[in-house]
């Protein structure tokens, strides 16, 4: 078997493979790269030093059976017998769950997540995007300080067990993303500056210094990531992935390192002959991001909308904290604008940030599906002080109301993990680093950050006890119980209207109108012959609709159609979704 591996500072590389070395040969066609071959088979642990150093795991090791500070392991992909023919579903009309291997389960592992996939294709879901799955410290964690950017953390079963996953997500029909993270490497277990320049003091994000994507040696590094991205999607059969924080990415050359990775996925995808997505988490608000390369955008097929949950959650909660400032003063008015101009800041004044921000979406031109929807995620929900839900503020009615939003909006729409259900478990930030220092930093810098806002020490719950990812794991216990089971069947009532009303998955942005009274808390939009209102207030709202007949095809509290004034009486707190003939 042939190894090989770019260290271009290196002056000696040694191979060390089942207790044996040798030394590497340099590549006389590849400045940096050193090369050789030795007898392996799947399994095999390996390892490289550089001029006499400790051996060290292989930058590209597709797995590390001990840890991100253990040995590599030679993976054999054509082992694995996949069961499922499967020829991709594509992001138009998708509706996607967000998953957390670690807590979807109490055993946190992917074979007992697969276990649990029925209950996802019995609601409606196309896709299920994982949080990132490669190896970090110990055995929990959310996963965004991961290192081995080609390898699955072995807690949670390794590579054997993500083809496993995907492949009885594929038998069930639903499509799967992977959330990777190419914006930082984690601090723990990063052996990459050993190698060669991966990271750049030329820029600086809130992890240090930035990843090399436009200093000298950049572009090794670019293709390691651009690789590792076509390996998840080639060798597991992935179907999209979700690219964490790409503001975060700073490029300064005239192609970007995006548009050279959506180049590279969308080839693949022809040569595949299924549909592979590129979905960006962006703060932005840069339409270039999901403009085509042809029309001189980056490529990419979508992007997260903060700005549409920004508003609902201001509208439901009353929050205005941060940066839910900017939206707090008219969140009726800030839903209507994201509803039908896919963002709210465009090119307005943010206070939050002191300056103006974003810039307006060509509506004629960008498809809704390209931005995603949702309520909550695991950064809104865990990222708050003990990780409570939007279950744990508001009433069932006005949780109603916001999957009643979520889930008819032009946007694809995207649930957080027990979402559907109103969970009653928090999501709270841990971790399991096995550096006590650094132990001792995340967990004081968590309680610091929190203290600056009027928390209590005691009341920020401690990142490294155990007990905190015990809170955070589902409880499935919980489906059969009140408001659980009603709440649940609404979720399912408005994903099958989804999948049934060609007008909800309709991509024309434009088609979209709204009214809505600020004062008295309701919404009503229409999109084709479909109507939709929300009434957040706790008093019952008389909504005009119009002269049309309409009929009502969900209501969380019983409702009569509108009569011949065209009016529809909604109860407090309570969401429908109706049909016009």
């Amino acid at each position: 078997m042939q190894f090989e591996v770019w260290a271009p500072q290196a002056d000696r590389v040694t191979l060390h493979c089942e207790g044996a070395t040798r030394a590497l040969e340099r590549d006389s066609d590849r400045a940096g790269w050193w090369w050789g071959e030795a007898e392996a088979r799947d399994g095999t642990r390996y390892g490289f030093a550089l001029d006499d150093g400790p051996v060290l795991p292989d930058p590209r090791s597709r797995r590390q059976p001990d840890g991100p500070d253990g040995l590599s392991a030679v993976v054999d992909q054509g082992t694995y017998a996949w069961r499922t023919e499967w020829a991709g579903r594509p992001l138009p009309g998708a509706v996607l769950y967000e998953l957390h291997v670690g807590t979807y389960t109490r055993e946190g592992t992917l074979d007992a997540a697969a276990g649990r996939l029925e209950h996802l294709a019995e609601l409606g879901i196309t896709h299920v995007e994982l949080m990132p799955l490669s190896p970090f410290p110990g055995r929990h964690g959310w996963g965004y300080e991961g290192v081995s950017l080609w390898a699955v953390h072995e807690p949670y079963g390794g590579p054997e067990a993500l083809k496993r996953f995907v492949d009885r997500a594929h038998e069930l029909g639903l499509g799967v993303v992977l959330d990777v993270v190419h914006n930082h490497f984690g601090p723990s277990g990063n052996y990459l500056p050993v190698f060669g320049p991966y990271l750049t003091d030329t820029h600086q994000t809130p992890w240090g210094a930035a990843v090399n994507l436009d200093a000298p040696g950049s572009d090794e590094v670019r293709a390691y990531l651009v690789q590792s991205a076509l390996a998840w999607l080639r060798d597991y059969r992935i179907d999209g992935l979700r690219l964490d924080a790409v503001h975060a990415l700073k490029d300064t050359r005239a192609c970007h390192f995006l548009e050279e990775l959506s180049t590279a996925v969308d080839a693949l995808a022809a040569d595949l002959g299924r549909p592979l997505s590129l979905i960006a988490e962006s703060d932005l608000n840069d339409p270039r991001l999901i403009t085509a390369r042809g029309a001189g955008g980056l490529g990419l097929h979508a992007q997260w909308n903060d700005d549409f949950h920004h508003t609902l959650h201001v509208a439901l909660t009353g929050e205005s904290q941060g940066y839910y400032a900017d939206f707090a003063r008219a969140p009726m008015a800030g839903l209507a604008k994201t509803l039908t101009g896919g963002w709210f800041h465009d090119g307005t004044y943010s206070s939050f940030r002191g300056r103006r921000h974003g810039r307006p979406l060509d509506r004629s031109r960008t498809a809704a599906h390209r931005l995603l929807g949702y309520g909550q995620t695991h950064d809104q929900v865990g990222n708050r002080a003990q990780g409570d839900r939007l279950a744990a503020t508001v009433s069932p009615g006005l949780l109603a109301c916001a999957a009643t939003l979520t889930l008819t909006a032009p946007f694809t729409p995207m649930l957080f993990m027990g979402e559907e259900w109103a969970a009653g478990t928090p999501w709270q930030f841990f971790t399991d680093h096995t550096d006590p220092e650094l132990a001792e930093a995340v967990r004081r810098g968590r309680r610091r950050e929190f203290a600056a806002h009027g928390w209590a020490e005691e009341d920020v719950p401690d990142p490294q006890d155990p007990a905190t990812r015990e809170r955070s794991c589902l409880d499935w216990s919980e489906l059969d119980g009140e408001p659980h089971a009603r709440v649940l069947a609404w979720y399912r009532r408005l994903i099958a209207l989804r999948h049934e009303q060609p007008d909800l998955t309709d991509p024309d942005l434009a088609d979209t109108k709204v009214a809505y009274d600020e004062k008295e808390r309701w919404l009503a939009f229409r999109r084709g012959d479909v109507r939709v209102a929300v009434n957040l207030a706790k008093e019952p709202a008389a909504i005009p609709l119009g002269p049309r007949k309409a009929d009502v095809l969900a209501a969380w509290e019983p409702v009569e159609a509108p009569g011949a004034d065209g009016v529809l009486h909604v109860p407090g707190e309570s969401g429908v979704v109706l049909l016009q003939g």
